[in-house]
């Protein structure tokens, strides 16, 4: 039987309430303790680049589950402690992060925020049997053959489906180009789906380009090659810091198409020193708005902003729906701190590959295989905010 718990909503009505909350000690945890002085809280781990070019995002999704750590235990029941390590974005760094996590006594995961790191610890947790739900990793290798591993965000191959389907059924480009970074899973994985896609819906793709960590600094050939082609509409399976030089770039060069972009390009509109006019008109399918109206939204917001000085992204939202899912999972459980990693394990297995959950990013999402099921929203940028489409 499927189980809801509305969980949200009394994080919401804290929200203003725990203004002076938030942990900002980098990965240090919260520690509270029991009337003896022992630990009454379940022990939840991850990593992540809270230094480095991708701190952005690690830091997004850091400073978001803590937020929704203090908000639920504030509430008086279950506790959470939450220590995020430094992974900077490497496969290597990141297995020896989640070592210090296990010694550290972790008992549940956000696993790790970027791909890469996802999948090198995936394969640990799975061995380990300490149950892990990524906010962001979104290959499919982070799960498959893992029943233990789980994800709160869209899969890549589902982006690229779901992206090529949106510019075909909206009629949105005839000539179509794309720029996607070639050394990163994320980018490849979405961008292989919309190309089988668009090909299947009968769109027209007539540039391709390509670029690394190394050269994600100029544009101007692949921009170039996409103007030459005539292409209306740029494709862009890609994050927003790349994004935001595509942008710049192409303006420079007086080329103005379409732009379409997928969740990891949500936040471009707080890219430091980015003039926000030149995302005017960008597209992109996210499963969040930070600029929506309903009521969790809003209280989510208020609070980041206040405590973070920043608009949080999806990362961070995501980031947040894993706490409470965590959250209402041990609630349905009745699971209690002092069970070890395993127990929890297979308790959250039970949990997630039957209960329906309800959060910032969705509603009704539901697992299968590890993977969510929730739907994107099409989003459009209309005077420096989110508009749906």
């Amino acid at each position: 039987m499927k189980k809801t718990v509305s969980v949200l909503l009394a994080g919401a009505v804290l929200a203003g309430a725990l203004a002076g909350c938030g942990n900002n000690n980098g990965g240090n945890a919260q520690q509270p303790s029991g009337e003896e002085g022992g630990s009454t809280a379940f022990k939840i781990g991850g990593t992540g680049p809270l230094t480095g070019g991708d701190a952005i995002y690690g830091n997004a999704v850091k400073n978001a589950a803590q937020i929704a750590v203090d908000e639920i235990n504030a509430l008086g029941g279950i506790q959470f402690e939450l220590n995020m390590q430094d992974d900077e974005g490497d496969p290597e760094k990141a297995a020896n992060a989640y070592n210090k996590l296990k010694d550290w006594g972790m008992q549940l995961s956000l696993v790790s925020v970027t791909t890469k790191p996802a999948e090198a610890t995936s394969v640990n947790h799975n061995e380990d049997r300490i149950f892990g739900l990524t906010p962001s990793a979104s290959s499919m290798a982070v799960t498959e053959g893992k029943d233990n591993v789980y994800q709160m965000c869209f899969t890549d191959p589902g982006q690229g489906t779901a992206s090529a389907d949106y510019i075909a059924e909206q009629g949105l480009g005839e000539k179509i180009a794309i720029i996607y970074k070639n050394d990163d899973t994320y980018s490849t994985g979405i961008y292989e789906k919309f190309v089988a896609e668009a090909e299947a819906k009968g769109l027209n793709i007539v540039s391709t380009g390509t670029f690394t960590t190394s050269s994600q600094t100029d544009f101007n050939v692949q921009l170039s090659e996409a103007k030459n082609a005539g292409a209306d509409l740029v494709f862009l399976p890609i994050y927003y810091t790349p994004a935001s030089l595509i942008l710049n770039q192409a303006n420079t060069m007086g080329y103005m198409p379409k732009f379409f972009g997928v969740d990891g390009m949500d936040g471009i509109l707080t890219v430091k020193n980015f003039d926000t006019s030149l995302a005017e008109g960008v597209m992109l399918l996210t499963p969040f708005n930070a600029d929506a109206e309903d009521e969790k939204t809003q209280n989510f917001v208020q609070k980041y902003q206040e405590l973070y000085g920043d608009v949080p992204n999806q990362f961070a939202a995501d980031a947040y729906d894993c706490v409470y899912a965590y959250y209402q999972a041990l609630t349905n459980a009745g699971a209690t701190p002092d069970m070890s990693a395993e127990e929890l394990c297979d308790l959250m297995i039970e949990q997630f590959s039957t209960m329906t959950f309800d959060g910032l990013t969705g509603e009704g999402m539901t697992w299968t295989d590890g993977q969510v099921s929730k739907s994107p929203k099409g989003m459009v940028i209309q005077n420096g905010a989110y508009v749906g489409m």
